[in-house]
């Protein structure tokens, strides 16, 4: 058996990626997405059943924009930390 030396280098550091233009889209994404939900819920609140098609869209419009805005905010918590951690 033989082993092998190595020489290690110190790593270099790697360039962060500025994600605020990202994180204020999805910002924009998720209180546009929220509007929108709202709106089609709203426009036929009446028919109150799962039936309903536009007031289950609308639901589910306001869903996704809660989805959007806690990955948003996964994003920005992981590049906050990552930014402390190298300072």
């Amino acid at each position: 058996m033989s082993n092998r030396t190595m020489s290690v280098k110190p790593m270099e550091r790697v360039e962060q990626r500025d994600v605020s233009p990202l994180v204020k889209w999805m910002t924009i994404a998720a209180w546009s997405l929220l509007a929108i939900g709202l709106v089609l819920s709203l426009i036929s609140i009446e028919q109150f059943s799962d039936k309903n098609y536009t007031l289950m869209i609308g639901v589910g419009f306001m869903v996704g924009s809660v989805h959007v805005y806690v990955i948003r905010t996964a994003i920005h918590l992981v590049h906050s930390r990552n930014m402390a951690k190298s300072e």
